[in-house]
């Protein structure tokens, strides 16, 4: 008689070899958490002062940050090596990554809301290092679809074998983007939910095209996120620790919500801050 398991359960399901080797399934690791970053003793601060200034300035705009606010820029590309050092060890880094073309980097410190911007030189305008203090950098958006189309490209009539879903999402993309005023519109198309093809997926992508800035979110995981070609609409993909896609997504606004930091954490980022400053007062 057979002693097979079909179930996998119970007795049975195990390998009978001695030298067996059991293969487990990958746990996810853990989040990084917050830690103090290691800083000079105070009597070791003699020239730091510029980038203990620059940090002041940023525990300002900290306090006086509103929602909806612009982001507050403090320039550090004036700072001598000592007192950048200093200010990047502060400010360490971050879960979030943006990278807008050739024209502009940005990574979130461990301190939510506090960007260190770096942005290429330009005609007539030399490369500059900056802090900003936001929900996102102030120039994401106008980077991602400086060329971008303002309406979605029609799927015309001649389509592709094997297409389920696309033209009809694009005809309900072209109807959001077209009907809030501006750049207000806020509407998500969960890809993952929806029956659709690997043609869709190329369908859309070719119809939407493909942008200038790319995000990416790390944490339990983490998530991608890239403008496309029309203006306003992101491709927003989750991945888990295992880096599987587990949500795919499209989404209508001037940044995807979950590339901001929120509120309750650029005020967790001044409690922070001012902790770290206070030791040199």
């Amino acid at each position: 008689m057979s002693t097979s398991n079909p179930f996998g359960i119970g007795p049975g399901s195990q390998p009978e070899e001695d030298d067996a080797v059991l293969d487990y399934m990958a746990l996810p690791q853990g989040m990084t958490t917050w830690q103090p970053p290691i800083l000079p003793e105070p009597g070791d601060m003699k020239g730091m002062e510029q980038g203990l200034a620059a940090l002041d300035q940023v525990l300002e705009a900290l306090r006086h940050f509103k929602v909806d606010q612009p982001a507050y820029q403090v320039d550090v590309s004036h700072l001598d090596e000592r007192s950048r050092s200093f200010v990047d060890d502060v400010l360490g880094e971050g879960e979030v990554s943006i990278i807008a073309g050739s024209a502009l980097q940005a990574q979130e410190s461990v301190l939510a809301g506090v960007w260190r911007v770096r942005t290429a030189a330009e005609p007539g305008k030399p490369a500059s290092d900056a802090i900003e203090v936001g929900h996102v950098p102030s120039r994401v958006h106008d980077i991602a679809f400086a060329a971008a189309r303002r309406g979605v490209k029609p799927p015309g009539s001649d389509l592709p074998e094997g297409l389920l879903a696309s033209p009809s999402l694009l005809a309900e993309l072209q109807n959001v983007v077209t009907s809030a005023p501006g750049d207000d519109a806020e509407y998500a198309i969960n890809l993952s939910l929806l029956p659709h093809s690997e043609e869709d997926l190329a369908f859309l992508d070719q119809h939407l095209g493909q942008g200038e800035v790319h995000i990416l979110s790390r944490g339990y995981g983490n998530c991608r996120i890239s403008a496309t070609a029309t203006r306003n609409i992101w491709w927003v993909r989750y991945y888990n620790s295992q880096d599987t896609l587990i949500l795919n997504s499209l989404e209508v606004a001037r940044i995807p919500e979950v590339a901001f930091a929120a509120i309750e954490d650029i005020h967790d980022s001044e409690r922070r801050l001012a902790e770290i400053l206070g030791v040199y007062r």
